[in-house]
């Protein structure tokens, strides 16, 4: 019928306090209602509480059910005291909803209030009857006490009550508090009234008091009972409460799928002091596993094969339980069940010795933890596919400013390139050596520039996608500084450019490449925007272990509104892309992505008077004199 209508389909299950007292069979004939839902890929739901329909039309409202299919026997038609059926009390609580009632022969009635039915717990055991006795024979001799003091009757009457009330608190079921209520009447009326040690009264009243003592009695322990069982569950409703908040707050914490798997799998074991195995999987296939034994947080690697590899990927195919539990699969150990993230399964789980950890409540425990499980899962994925679309966005708004930039930067010396060169080769014989060697000067410039845009167009690509690899070594700071300054481009000889290298020479861990390329970048990045005999600095010296080089100006300096945005890619200053000074503002985000892969970081703070200064630091190498 929920595949005809395309609705979710989900089996409901109401514990009422009666669970423990349950007949054997018809616990059996439970577990096997169960087992048989889970195989037609039902949800597993389980609520708690003594009114069975109340329980499900509740359920229904709360989750928008539309359709309700039970199974009652159809002779059970009869009514006790008109009491209405379950069938008729479900039409009163939701008229609303469609109701289908199908015949079963082959079960005894489905629904037995709890007040017809007291087999389970009618016979009480000894330790109830020792209870029963004590507490009655205690609350007669308080009696005989409180007659010798002078008490009323009323007195007398109330400790019979609290009698039966610590009864029916300190045993089970209903049935010592009700006989206890009985007796109660009787060792009152036979030992503490008039005439002693008969069944007879003198007093008039005494039957009304007698009555009213024995419904008083029979109602304080029906409640109490009632209120006994409604702790028990509410105590099971704390206890599945705080293992799913404890289980989702673990859940969160993980970086990825399997380990998501094998907490669940170890949190399931741990509570059921079951084996647990998991295997992730994907594509329709079963990856390596993780076994847990009962108490082992650990586990250990293991492939599915053989039975246990046919029963998960039963599991896996159908997605629905397998294993143990059918027919098809007597050689598996474990009961495999998937778990899924959205409509995806992710991974099978099988639990070990299913007969012995049947109970619907471990079963609705196990499931809630699969149903966090899958939660987790679906926000990994959920997480990962904002982080992929976010990437992609980044990655496409950086592609289109590339080429946004480059085709604007590019045009400028490449058209330069071809002017000079169509001047050079029509004019050939004919132009004078100086205006030739000026040209040749242009071209040569502006070659350059483009040598240098495509090897920092490489740098940071590899920087991006770690490709590069740093070859570390022990390096004299001041050579470093020196070969950095000799490759400057020829507009740093309209500034004056000093090296201040203080105190004695210094050794530091570095890829001397690397760190040569951020120098050149910073002191080419203080020429294009400081004017024409500026003063740039190149400065090193030692601070607490470290080797502290600067690189600072005395230009105007950058805004502070700038300062944030320096380390962006193609920010220039003037706009975004590159402009009329020929940068594509990837000379500063390479330094960085350099720096950061030495453990360090390019920091830009103001000069004083005026300008700025770009520093980094290099951990000092330790200078053994034996070496």
């Amino acid at each position: 019928m929920a595949s005809v209508f395309g609705s979710p389909l989900t089996a409901l299950y109401v514990r009422t306090p009666d669970y423990d007292s349950m007949d054997p069979a018809d616990r059996k004939r439970l577990d096997a209602n169960i087992r048989l839902a889970e195989n037609a890929g039902a949800e597993i739901v389980t609520t708690h509480g003594d009114d069975i329909p109340e329980q499900i039309a509740e359920y229904a409202r709360l989750s928008g059910v539309t359709k309700i299919v039970i199974g009652i026997k159809s002779a059970d038609r009869r009514r006790i005291f008109f009491r209405p059926t379950l069938t008729e009390r479900l039409f009163e609580l939701v008229p609303g909803i469609d109701i289908h009632v199908i015949p079963d022969t082959s079960t005894l009635s489905s629904y037995r209030s709890r007040k017809e039915s007291y087999e389970g717990s009618f016979i009480p055991s000894w330790r109830d009857i020792g209870v029963t006795a004590a507490l009655l024979a205690a609350a007669t001799g308080i009696g005989f006490l409180f007659q010798r003091l002078g008490f009323t009757d009323a007195n007398i009457i109330t400790v019979y009550l609290l009698c039966v009330l610590l009864t029916s608190i300190l045993t089970k079921g209903y049935t010592c508090g009700v006989i206890g209520s009985f007796i109660s009447v009787i060792l009152f009326n036979f030992f503490l009234t008039e005439p002693r040690l008969t069944l007879q009264a003198y007093g008039s009243g005494y039957p009304v008091t007698f009555a009213i003592m024995l419904v008083a009695s029979i109602l304080t322990s029906t409640l109490a009972a009632k209120l006994k069982a409604q702790a028990k569950l509410s105590a099971g409703d704390a206890f599945r409460t705080k293992l799913l908040f404890d289980t989702n707050r673990i859940l969160q914490g993980a970086k990825d799928e399997n380990e998501i798997l094998t907490i669940t799998a170890s949190r399931i074991s741990k509570l059921l002091e079951v084996d647990t195995v998991v295997f992730p999987a994907a594509e329709g296939a079963l990856s390596e596993g993780r076994l847990f034994s009962a108490g082992d947080e650990a586990g250990s690697a293991v492939k599915a094969e053989g039975d246990e590899y046919n029963a998960a990927m039963r599991a896996l195919k159908g997605k629905t339980a397998s294993g143990a539990r059918k027919t098809p699969d007597k050689g598996s150990r474990f009961v495999y069940s998937p778990i899924r993230a959205g409509d995806t399964v992710c991974g099978i789980l099988g639990i070990s010795d299913p007969k012995s950890r049947s109970g619907s409540s471990d079963r609705g425990i196990v499931q809630s933890i699969l149903g966090e499980c899958g939660l987790a899962l679906e926000n990994l994925r959920n997480a990962k596919g904002r982080e992929e679309a976010a990437v992609l966005a980044r990655n496409e708004k950086l592609r289109a400013n590339l080429l946004r930039a480059i085709s604007h930067d590019l045009r400028t010396p490449l058209t330069s390139i071809s002017g000079n060169a169509d001047t050079l080769l029509d004019g050939f014989g004919m132009l004078d050596d100086e205006t030739s060697r000026s040209l040749l000067s242009d071209i040569r410039d502006d070659s350059e520039w483009l040598a240098g845009l495509v090897e920092n167009l490489l740098s940071i690509s590899k920087m991006g996608d770690g490709s590069i690899r740093l070859d570390f070594s022990d390096q004299v700071v001041d050579d470093v500084l020196e070969e950095a300054i000799r490759h400057i481009d020829r507009d740093g000889a309209k500034h004056r450019i000093r090296l201040d290298l203080r105190g004695e020479p210094m050794l530091a861990r570095m890829d001397a490449r690397l760190i040569i390329q951020v120098i050149i970048n910073l002191v080419n990045n203080a020429v294009k925007h400081t004017p024409t005999g500026s003063e740039i600095t190149v400065s090193a010296a030692a601070e607490n272990g470290n080797a502290l080089i600067s690189v600072s100006d005395n230009g105007p300096g950058i805004p502070d509104e700038m300062k944030r945005r320096v380390f962006e890619m193609f920010f220039t200053g003037d706009s975004d892309i590159g402009d009329s000074r020929r940068s594509l503002g990837l000379g500063l985000p390479l330094c960085r992505s350099i720096l950061e892969a030495h453990g360090s970081e390019l920091v830009l703070t103001d000069n004083e008077p005026s300008g700025c200064v770009f520093s980094f630091k290099l951990p000092l190498s330790e200078v053994h004199l034996n070496d």
